[in-house]
């Protein structure tokens, strides 16, 4: 059964059949012909997949993000990151960097940083004499540091799917998402100095106190719910309520720009987009429940630790596995497939669940960016009217960088876990 669910998988790919889809087709096809199994099965366990009470913080962190990017939030938070290194030169490629990492830490999604931030900073890139392409890859690769500071739907899902507390991993990513964007801030300065870019990127920028005043609010946000997660206040589902309700506060009664004829748009997409992911979801569930059912995950552990005897190789295979899946497999369904499948050999290496969630969670980030599949880069484009080829030359840089940060977060786990055996 495993041969053709796989079979079948890569075929339906092969042909652009979407991920969720093909998922619950092949898992059709499996239990249909090669399994004693009824089909009963498939909307059983679909339903038995997303029916956690964790998984309901998706949708609300999604609204959240999207009333957040409506509400004038992302504007402030641009002003505000160029007051503190637009007076450098290359302070307008910082400041990409610098408002994903802060907006990141109020969406928790990376594509809607992509074009919340995008939006704003391409074109102001591409004033300032920045090649188009260049400005495009700064975009492609800050904006995956949405999936890593917290709150980070990637990471709900991992927690869900190997019964990791969210809480832990919501702390742990902190510290890798910090020194990816100190990473790519050092880079992007060193780069700049070198190309003589971003020579005029101290033009038009507020004084730090006025452009603070004008985002607080905004800044107040990740506060308020991680403040609340860690304080004991409510639980990470709750306080995704809890960041949709700070969010229509904020858009719509402190910076009046979310007048009430936008929030049926805004529902809308949510809802769209929500359902893209529960499908996925939903399918991920009744394929891991078939893999599992066949005794694969046992038969991967035993071949794993015979042919890995060290946690550093078995950490580098995973490492070079993932980065590959990641760019050919959207984030959540490699996620959910693999997580379950991977995380009790890591435990069997003694290596913590939590920061091998970040180390999961790293390197598919980092298939968001890269070709030939991945959505940040996608989301890029469209927002610079450009292909992929005319990035690749550009985004090879970015992609080593956080290629270095991958290998110190895998081989150093303090990166991660300090905060969370400080708060532990």
């Amino acid at each position: 059964m495993n041969a053709a669910i796989g079979l079948s998988l890569i075929i339906l790919f092969s042909l652009g059949v979407p991920i969720a889809i093909s998922i619950v087709l092949a898992s059709i096809i499996g239990i249909e012909f090669f399994s004693p199994l009824p089909l009963l099965l498939v909307p059983q366990q679909m339903f038995v997949g997303i029916d956690s009470f964790p998984l309901m913080a998706i949708p609300f962190f999604i609204l959240a993000g999207n009333l957040m990017s409506a509400g004038g939030i992302s504007r402030r938070l641009v002003d505000l990151a160029k007051s503190m290194v637009g007076g450098l030169q290359g302070g307008l490629a910082m400041t990409c960097v610098l408002t994903c990492m802060m907006f990141a830490a109020v969406s928790g999604s990376s594509v809607a940083t992509t074009f919340a931030i995008g939006s704003i900073l391409i074109p102001a890139m591409v004033k300032h004499d920045y090649p188009r392409p260049l400005a495009a890859s700064i975009q492609a690769s800050s904006a995956e540091l949405g999936v890593l500071i917290p709150p980070s739907i990637p990471l709900i899902l991992y927690g869900v799917s190997t019964d990791t507390s969210i809480g832990k991993l919501f702390i742990a990513g902190i510290g890798p998402g910090l020194l990816i964007g100190g990473a790519l801030l050092l880079f992007l300065f060193l780069f700049c100095k070198k190309r003589g870019y971003g020579l005029r990127d101290r033009e038009d920028r507020h004084d730090f106190m006025t452009a603070f005043k004008r985002a607080w609010a905004a800044l107040l946000m990740p506060v308020v719910v991680i403040g609340g997660i860690y304080g004991g206040v409510f639980t990470p589902t709750e306080a995704s309520a809890v960041a949709v309700v700070y969010a229509l506060i904020v858009g719509g009664l402190v910076y009046r720009e979310l007048p009430m004829a936008e929030l049926f748009p805004i529902f809308r997409e949510s809802v769209i987009s929500t359902a893209a992911v529960m499908l996925i979801i939903a399918a991920a569930a009744l394929f891991s429940f078939l893999i599992s059912r066949s005794g694969l995950p046992g038969e991967v552990a035993a071949w794993v630790t015979q042919i890995f005897e060290s946690p550093i190789a078995f950490l580098l295979a995973v490492n070079v596995m993932l980065l590959i899946v990641g760019m050919f497999i959207e984030t959540s369904a490699a996620i959910l497939v693999l997580a379950p499948i991977f995380t009790p050999i890591a435990i069997q290496y003694g290596i913590d669940p939590v920061h091998f969630g970040l180390i999961v969670v790293v390197n598919l980030a980092l298939g968001m960016f890269t070709p030939p599949l991945g959505v940040n880069l996608f989301a890029a484009c469209a927002v610079a009217k450009l292909s992929i080829d005319q990035l690749l030359p550009w985004l090879m840089r970015f992609v080593l960088v956080v290629l270095a940060c991958l290998l110190a977060i895998t081989y150093m786990p303090w990166i991660s876990m300090g905060l969370v055996d400080l708060l532990y």
